[in-house]
């Protein structure tokens, strides 16, 4: 990890960027499956899986034999795992769909919203480096509480042309309609456009590599709808002298394996616990299997010393991670002053792991900074909210003249013309 002690405010935008990506080629390579994939369907996405994947496709959707054969190899331990988190997920998802409040703005004139679960979404979940199972509760759940009638999950297949029984068990766990062995780029180009086999969606949820979130763009200017901007994943860790380095290493490596693109940030108002921290990454890293990938990720990553504990809230608000750790006293006084961050883990002992997978908040997170602007996956992403209203011939003669002034006024008389018709008709009825 670089180490940066210090740095002036007006530094901090410059030294917070992520690492840059240079997107032209990619833009075109990904272009080039999307175009064929829409045009060829199915033999697009079945030549694509052979080129990429390595294994030749004989059927893409899952079947009953194989969602029966993939359960029996899942563990006890693990389904109960598994089950733990869903209900975990499932209790605070439910608590974010909204009641009906009907609300009348005059006498007589009815307003009121509905939530409207969207027919047809879309999940991708990756399953090259690590089968991310979990993710499939994070969209699934709240896609079922939201109402969605239709739920497609995509996932690439290994070398004998099968998913890891873990991803199809929860699959069907949370009530996913279709699973099918895709992925990459083909696999969003047949859910946004379509195939014989694999049904067109309105919106695409799920992270990737920067492939898949190259392709999750480029549909959205297609008018297919997409969760978030997302990059790779990252970390950042806010710490006092009381934190303990031990901790703090870990967490930052939960996210360092992740991918050689993530980025770990360390911001802290210790030098000592700097150094502290170094130490325990390298005991820790030395038993990690991924030890390679989150090596690659560290060479991305810093430790920011800062004069004090304001400075630090304002940086970290400045760099709008994705997940963001406060280890200081005050945690929670801390944590109020938190304005950009997808999600806040609070105190020595809430790991970023554990609303990673069964805390029961959604790890579905916006990444690259666009804390600041987005948030993350909720009930709120599967459903349109729909205005009603309803006004009786009295609320129509409360607010009429209103509604003709202001149309007027805007030179569209057809508007006002719509209100005076009703009314005239109304007075003479």
């Amino acid at each position: 990890m670089q180490i940066i002690k210090y740095p002036s405010p007006g530094t901090w935008k410059q030294l917070l960027q992520r690492p840059a990506i240079d997107k032209t080629s990619l833009l075109e390579q990904v272009k080039i499956v999307m175009d064929e994939v829409k045009l060829n369907g199915d033999a697009a996405v079945i030549k694509f899986t052979q080129q990429f994947d390595g294994v030749v496709l004989s059927g893409m959707q899952v079947t009953e034999d194989e969602i029966a054969e993939a359960v029996a190899l899942v563990s006890d331990e693990l389904k109960k795992a598994i089950r733990q988190a869903a209900a975990n997920v499932t209790l605070f998802h439910e608590k974010q769909v909204p009641g009906i409040e009907l609300i009348e703005t005059m006498i007589g004139v009815q307003c009121w919203r509905k939530s409207i679960g969207i027919e047809k979404v879309g999940l991708y979940i990756p399953g090259g480096t690590a089968p991310l199972f979990s993710t499939i509760l994070m969209l699934g759940i709240p896609a079922r509480i939201a109402g969605c009638k239709e739920i497609v999950l995509c996932s690439p297949p290994n070398k004998q042309g099968k998913l890891h029984p873990a991803i199809i068990y929860a699959a069907q766990l949370v009530g996913i309609t279709k699973i099918c062995k895709i992925g990459g780029v083909q696999a969003i180009a047949a859910m946004a456009y379509g195939t014989a086999t694999v049904p067109q969606v309105s919106k695409i949820f799920g992270p990737g590599n920067q492939y898949v979130t190259t392709a999750k763009q480029l549909v959205q200017q297609e008018g297919i709808a997409i969760d978030m901007p997302a990059g790779p994943s990252e970390v950042c860790v806010l710490a006092d002298e009381t934190a303990n380095a031990s901790f703090v290493a870990a967490d930052l490596l939960s996210q360092a394996e992740h991918g050689v693109d993530s980025q770990v940030l360390l911001v802290t108002t210790n030098e000592l616990l700097v150094t502290q921290v170094q130490e325990e990454l390298q005991k820790q890293l030395a038993l990690l299997p991924r030890k390679k990938i989150a090596e690659k990720a560290l060479e991305n990553s810093m430790a920011i010393v800062v004069k004090n504990l304001e400075d630090g809230i304002a940086l970290v608000n400045e760099y709008a991670a994705e997940h963001l750790m406060i280890a200081c006293k005050n945690e929670d006084v801390i944590g109020e002053k938190i304005t950009n961050a997808g999600s806040v883990f609070l105190g020595n002992y809430s790991p970023e792991s554990a609303g990673d997978y069964a805390s029961g908040t959604n790890h579905t997170l916006p990444t690259n900074g666009y804390a600041k602007a987005y948030s993350g996956v909720s009930v709120d992403s599967f459903v349109r909210k729909v205005t009603y209203q309803k006004l009786s011939k009295q609320g129509l003669q409360n607010i009429g003249h209103t509604v003709v002034l202001m149309a007027e006024a805007e030179g569209l008389d057809g508007h006002a013309n719509a209100v005076r018709v009703r009314n005239e008709l109304g007075v003479r009825s």
